[in-house]
């Protein structure tokens, strides 16, 4: 009659995460996504260390994907001008860095990406609570198009 009590545990954690989605700023959601693909690749880093083919695979895709599909699909590089093209190829070489980590087994590299993640991050987050977003060039990087 009831699921597993993991299940739902899971299902609640789903409504709490769609939730905060919903409510979050635009520059909330890319601190989000910050966020997401430092996590990935810290797993990633513990599966690879743990011999976990599988799993460091997917962390690493997971991570890709946020990196493709989140913050670079986010520029807009007609508004952002420099910035947005800098960021793109940024984006663009961390992608292809944790694909030959994923190739190679180089935690080196993970931890490479991660660093340069976690810096763009803190950048990010100090522009937002600068309350300087729009003139220090961070909202037009951000696509706006939703």
């Amino acid at each position: 009659m009831f699921g597993s009590p993991q299940r739902g545990v899971n299902a609640y954690a789903k409504v709490g995460l769609e939730t905060g989605i919903a409510a979050a700023s635009p520059h909330k959601l890319i601190t989000m996504l910050y966020d997401g693909a430092v996590v990935a690749l810290i797993n990633a880093t513990n599966h690879m260390k743990s011999g976990n083919i599988e799993a460091k695979g997917k962390a690493i895709s997971h991570a890709i994907q946020i990196i493709d599909n989140g913050l670079r699909a986010s520029l807009d590089k007609e508004v952002g001008g420099e910035i947005a093209k800098n960021l793109d190829a940024l984006y663009e070489y961390m992608s292809a860095r944790l694909l030959t980590a994923n190739l190679q087994n180089q935690v080196e590299i993970l931890d490479e990406v991660r660093g340069l993640l976690t810096d763009l991050r803190e950048t990010w987050k100090q522009i937002g609570e600068d309350g300087g977003a729009a003139q220090a060039g961070g909202a037009p990087v951000a696509n706006r198009k939703q």
